[in-house]
């Protein structure tokens, strides 16, 4: 199951292939509470942006929670003000083991959580934006800290984020929809309430106390009567067009969002006069 000449809890010197309860990268740690499984996002170096070994991480402790008899629910979390604010568009990470374009979307985490057998509970404590908040809304239910903020800020770097265009509107309409992904506007958690996309608010300190109790409670539910339930929500949100978000991560448009945000600018599709210093 894991190295031996590895101390338990701790990853390997070297950036490998996930093992036992080591995901692949060092920046996701997988631990075992009692019958619980607690994902860490530790990379503050980076404010917990998310390599391309870190998204395919979060899948295999899904996964493996999943086929643990020892585990009943996995609970996810980040560190310091920060959940998960996306993908690293820098791909600076040192932990690439592999190239996962070979993989591209089926590297991803959404599915997986959507379809996990035991629950998955988000425990949000920061920032909350990009594959961070679709973790977040893939997850059975997410409870947030009062000083957490949401966003999706995909077309601000050129992507068409289609998995995003095919779940909010189910969630909280057309209307509100565009006007989230079009503004690239910031959601606090009250709001993120108010609006359908969390299930829970609670002060600060409070938040992973809240969030073990709410696992503790889906845990007492059948398993299989939960994951039947989980299958009609789970159609309810349908599929997206995988081919077509491919596409855009192809397209120059992403070529140049990835560029201005590295660069700390306004992409070159902004309007002159609408153009102001830093990134979008």
């Amino acid at each position: 199951m894991t190295d031996p000449a590895v101390p338990p809890g701790s990853p390997p010197s070297e950036p490998s292939p996930p093992e036992g309860d080591f995901t692949g990268s060092p920046y996701l740690r997988l631990t075992r509470e009692g019958s619980f499984a607690h994902l860490v996002v530790d990379r503050p170096e980076a404010r917990n942006a998310l390599t391309n070994a870190m998204y395919f991480g979060i899948r295999y402790a899904s996964q493996r929670v999943d086929e643990d008899p020892d585990l009943h629910g996995m609970l996810i979390t980040g560190t310091g003000n920060v959940f998960i604010p996306g993908g690293d568009l820098g791909r600076r990470g040192p932990d690439a083991w592999m190239d996962f374009s070979i993989l591209g979307g089926d590297a991803l985490p959404f599915n997986t959580l959507r379809h996990s057998v035991k629950p998955v509970i988000c425990a949000i404590n920061g920032i909350c934006q990009g594959g961070g908040f679709m973790i977040a809304l893939c997850s059975d239910v997410a409870v947030a800290a009062e000083s957490a903020t949401f966003r999706v800020p995909e077309l601000l770097r050129g992507i068409a984020d289609l998995y995003y265009a095919q779940m909010l509107p189910r969630i909280i309409g057309p209307v509100r929809t565009r006007d989230l992904m079009f503004t690239g506007r910031t959601l606090t958690a009250q709001e993120a309430l108010d609006w359908g996309l969390i299930a829970r608010v609670v002060p600060d300190e409070s938040l992973m106390d809240a969030a073990t109790e709410l696992l503790r409670q889906c845990a007492t539910t059948a398993p299989d009567a939960r994951l039947q339930t989980k299958r009609v929500l789970d159609a309810h949100m349908g599929l997206h067009d995988r081919i077509g978000m491919a596409a855009s991560l192809r397209g120059p448009e992403f070529v140049e969002g990835w560029q201005a945000f590295s660069e700390h600018r306004a992409p070159e599709w902004v309007p002159e006069e609408l153009r102001r210093p830093g990134r979008l």
